[in-house]
């Protein structure tokens, strides 16, 4: 018999895998605590689709000085593959920023509310976390990562 978590994750895998096609399939990173595999390769089909025109193709950004404000005195989108801050955050505030986006605190994120349900944005964070070298995942786990 499955847990509550198990059927969880077995549900958002099916729904998932509708939502994205057969691009699915491939899974793209070692596998980390309390992350599925699946739902990385579910995550990664969907940054690509919504995320990687800001965020670049593999989360690596697209400026190279990120952490600089441009011409329109709004930040740039980061990297988010471990190398800038993301991994400051804990999973449910990186989830909640692609929800709200930034614009309502002076950023350029739209908001992703009414187009990726909760499942479909935590299955992106759960690809980005799958990016984060082994030290900066460490890191981010000691401070609180999956609250």
């Amino acid at each position: 018999m499955l847990s509550r978590r198990g059927l969880l994750a077995v549900l958002a895998w099916a729904w998932l895998s509708s939502a994205t096609g057969p691009a699915v399939a491939q899974v793209v990173a070692p596998e980390r605590a309390l992350t599925d595999p699946r739902l990385v390769a579910a995550g990664q089909e969907l940054f690509r689709r919504h995320c990687a025109v800001c965020h670049g193709w593999n989360a690596e950004g697209t400026v190279a000085d990120w952490a600089t404000p441009g011409a329109d005195g709004k930040m740039p989108p980061p990297p988010l593959d471990g190398s800038a801050h993301a991994w400051h955050h804990p999973k449910s505030g990186l989830m909640l920023t692609i929800r709200q986006g930034t614009q309502s605190i002076g950023g350029n994120m739209p908001a992703f509310r009414g187009k990726l349900n909760d499942a479909q944005i935590s299955a992106i964070v759960d690809y980005l976390i799958s990016l984060w070298p082994e030290e900066v995942y460490q890191a981010w786990l000691q401070r609180g990562g999956y609250r």
